[in-house]
């Protein structure tokens, strides 16, 4: 079932469309990726979905129910800007985060301490927020995200400005949160994390969704267009081929890229019919990196 369906946004500013026509859906308990280069669309989106922006067409539902304007008050929500009170000592501005969020007392107090100790700053929770460096005032606005312990979770690029240590304990506690049938959904520009941790993906390229789908399946079928191949014999009968669309020698290994999925048995009937002596044929996994440049600017594809 699907927690949240997307349908057509679009948004406009001053003429400019920043998201156009924008389709996807959310899955209950999976990790949902948003993810482009930066400038995308991503922001807007997200922003939409919250209804902090309203598009100038298109809608969103949650749990088959159209989004009101208090969803956002239900929803953690880690934005791309933070926003702290400077001013405010660390635990003040948790427990403040947590109050607007209706938690309150002595159980969102002991959680909130936990949460600053296995961040390593529970030693910082009297200090102002304006006296933090940028990285432990990022995890203060995490820690406040999650804090009301929400069911659905929006994160806006939750890794940028992160060492690697921080790095890997957010992407701890976001699967945690999955594995607790929680919803989150993260954008990013960093298609590494994405592929490490999603289940579903929309990737979104000058405001349209370029691709959609299940990432599981979305690599097994571009992974079919991408060859490592170790012979004997003279392939360059394959040059000009309409079945290659690039032939690369690695010395040891020759790369070939295929123009179609599906085609790499009948690349394997040619070489043999041929004569060319096949010692290794592996079809590789291919990175949502190399996905999104070859798809970039390309029409939609739903897998």
């Amino acid at each position: 079932m699907n927690v949240l369906e997307v349908k057509n946004l679009t948004k406009k500013f001053n003429g400019i469309t920043a998201v156009d026509r924008a389709s996807f859906s959310v899955p209950e308990g999976s990790v949902f990726g948003l993810i482009g280069r930066n400038g995308a669309g991503k922001t807007t989106t997200i922003r939409m979905i919250l209804n902090i922006y309203f598009p100038d067409e298109g809608e969103v539902s949650f749990r088959e129910n159209k989004i009101e304007q208090n969803f956002k008050d239900s929803v953690g929500y880690l934005p791309e800007e933070r926003g702290l009170y400077k001013k405010m000592k660390v635990i003040d501005m948790l427990l403040f985060l947590a109050e607007l969020k209706g938690k309150k007392g002595s159980e969102i107090n002991k959680s909130a301490l936990q949460y600053l100790e296995r961040f390593d700053i529970a030693e910082r929770k009297n200090s102002k927020i304006e006296d933090l460096s940028k990285g432990n005032q990022q995890k203060v606005q995490f820690i406040g995200t999650i804090l009301h312990d929400p069911d659905f979770l929006i994160f806006d690029e939750p890794f940028a400005g992160l060492d690697p240590i921080n790095t890997n304990l957010l992407k701890e506690i976001i699967l945690e949160m999955k594995n607790k049938g929680k919803v989150v959904i993260f954008s990013t520009h960093l298609m590494e994390f994405a592929e490490k941790m999603c289940d579903f993906i929309a990737m979104i390229d000058k405001g349209k969704i370029i691709l959609n789908g299940k990432l599981s399946e979305i690599k097994e079928k571009f992974a079919c267009k991408n060859i490592s191949l170790n012979y004997q014999g003279n392939i360059s009968f394959l040059n000009g081929h309409p079945l290659i669309e690039s032939i690369e020698d690695f010395g040891n290994t020759t790369g070939i890229k295929l123009r179609s999925e599906n085609t790499d048995q009948e690349l394997l009937k040619i070489l043999l019919q041929n004569n060319v002596a096949v010692k290794k044929f592996n079809v590789d996994e291919i990175s949502l990196h190399e996905i999104f440049v070859s798809l970039a600017g390309k029409e939609v594809v739903n897998v």
